[in-house]
Parts: structure tokens; sequence; C-alpha cells
């Protein structure tokens, strides 16, 4: 916007010190079609008398300096209707200045509507512009709070995966302690028994050998009191 501006400025410029020339040319053409106006109105543009005078005490004849004054008068207004037909009148000067200034003016005219259309176009692109930017940002936030939504909700879930699975494994290592726990309760019982058991078989062994023992000492007493008896018996036959 402002290179636009700035150019439209720049374009003002110019058009209007082409607007100031051409006005200094218009009032530099009056000035000279004016001095040219007065002097052409006589016709002559030297004393054409004084001249004559001037080739006669030269030498020329009357008619010999006649017929040059006369020819440098035909000359001279020759050039000069060369000169005027370059020029042009008080009122072609005016119209072609209005058609000028009318030109100027249209073109200023064109150049504020090109600027308003322009800085319109400007607008409503850059209206467009933020709208496609609002949209953007708006997509994007939605996308970011989707990301942010399901992410929440992956983490929700694994949490509570992760959770269950800490139960579950805190629920088989209550298992696997009960068990071990009952492993124990049962190899305690069963070495009980079995101390028991054997404790059993040591006290039946040791009364079994009690009688074994009583027995044999029965046994040994009366084999002594019958060999005692027998010797008695072999004695009393010898005496």
């Amino acid at each position: 916007l402002s290179f636009i501006h700035s150019h439209f400025c720049s374009e003002l410029t110019v058009l209007s010190t082409l607007e100031l020339s051409l006005s200094a040319g218009y009032l530099q053409l009056e000035r000279r079609r004016r001095d040219f106006t007065s002097s052409g109105s006589r016709r002559l543009y030297f004393d054409t008398h004084a001249l004559v005078c001037l080739l006669e005490d030269n030498g020329f004849a009357t008619q010999q300096a006649e017929i040059i004054v006369s020819a440098l008068v035909k000359i001279l207004e020759a050039n000069m209707d060369v000169v005027y037909k370059d020029m042009v009148t008080k009122m072609q000067q005016e119209i072609t200045f209005q058609q000028i200034m009318s030109q100027i003016a249209n073109v200023k005219k064109d150049m504020i509507i090109l600027e308003k259309s322009e800085f319109s176009a400007l607008r409503a692109e850059n209206e467009k512009v933020k709208l496609e930017l609002h949209q953007l940002k708006q997509q994007v936030m939605d996308e970011m709070i989707k990301v942010r939504t399901d992410t929440k909700l992956d983490f929700n879930l694994e949490k509570s995966r992760v959770k269950e699975l800490y139960s579950l494994n805190e629920k088989k290592l209550l298992e696997l302690r009960t068990e071990i726990v009952a492993l124990h309760a049962q190899q305690d019982r069963a070495l009980t028994q079995t101390d028991r058991k054997i404790e059993t078989e040591v006290a039946g062994l040791k009364t079994m050998l009690e009688s074994h023992k009583l027995d044999n000492i029965k046994y040994l007493a009366g084999s002594i009191f019958t060999c005692l008896t027998v010797a008695l018996g072999f004695y009393r036959l010898w005496i």
C-alpha cells in the first residue's frame, strides 16, 4: 500500500510539473505571438526609405535601390509567413490548453479511481488473507486440541492398563506368596509329622530294646540259675 501511495504521489507530481510547464509554454507562445502580430500589422520590419537612400549614396541607382529594398521586404514577408504558419492563434492555444487540461483532469480522475480500486482490491485481498489465516489458525488449534485429547486419552488408557497390569501382578504375587506360605506350612507339617513318626519309631525301638534287654536278662538269669542248679546237682553227686 505504501508503494502504491508513493507511486501515485510521484505520478501527481509529474502531472503537476507538466501542467506548470504547459502553462509557462502557453504564456511564452502568447507573448511571441503578440510580438509577431504587432510587427506583422505594419508589414514593414525596417525603414525602407532610409535603406533606399543608403543604397543611392553607395552608388546604386534609385530603381536598383528600390528593387533591392522590395526584394528584401518580400523575403522578410515570406520568412514571417513561414514563422506564422508554425504558430497558432490564441483561440487554438486556448482550445489546445483546455484539451490538455481536460486530459490531465481525466488522468487524475483515472489515477484516483485506480488508486481507490487498487486500495479496495488490496483491502479485499488483505481481508481474504486474514480470513484464510484465521481459518488456518483455527484448524491448527483444532488439530492441537485433537492431538492433546488423543494423547491424554491414550495416556489415560495406558495408565489404566499399567494399573491393571500392576494390580494383576500384585494379585499374582499375593497368590504366589500364599502358595509359598502354604507350601512352607505343608513342609512344616510334614517335617513335624516326620519328626513325630521318627520319635515314635525311636520310642518303639527303645521299648523293644528294653523288652529284649529284659528278656535277655531273664534268659541269662535263667541260664545262670539252671547252670547253678546243674552244678549244684553235680556237686551233690560228687559229694
